[in-house]
């Protein structure tokens, strides 16, 4: 019997000048990725991938290390203007434009928000009689 061997991918040099920062925020964890203006992801992951757990993960700080990390990766690359798309209602906010401040180098094109507001639905259920 052959046994069966992986090829690797090769990671293509990618040089990308202009980004789309997509920040997903909730209540338990903070998501970032990094696509280009194409929508193909260039760097990301959330903020377990810095070593926090639990409870921690949800916090601004842990938010601002991740985009710290994600961005000096995109520096790598040539990264000099990103556009930030928010969705959720997490506290991450604050860290995420702290993080790109003190990076400094990179520019902000816009801000926008894009978290999904609940309308309508479904009819809720009739009270009780007793």
């Amino acid at each position: 019997m052959a046994t069966a061997t992986k090829a690797k991918a090769k990671k293509k040099d990618v040089k990308i000048t202009t980004g789309v920062l997509h920040v997903q925020t909730t209540s338990n964890n903070t998501l970032i990725n990094l696509v280009d203006v194409e929508g193909n992801k260039v760097v990301g992951g959330g903020t377990g991938k810095v070593g926090y757990k639990g409870s921690k993960k949800s916090t601004p700080y842990a938010a601002e290390v991740l985009t710290k990390q994600l961005l000096k990766e995109a520096q790598g690359l040539g990264l000099k203007e990103i556009w930030i798309i928010f969705r959720g209602t997490g506290m991450a906010r604050d860290g995420i434009f702290k993080a790109v401040n003190e990076i400094g180098l990179i520019d902000i094109a816009y801000i926008k928000e894009n978290t999904a507001i609940q309308f309508g639905g479904c009819k809720g259920k009739r009270p009780k009689r007793n």
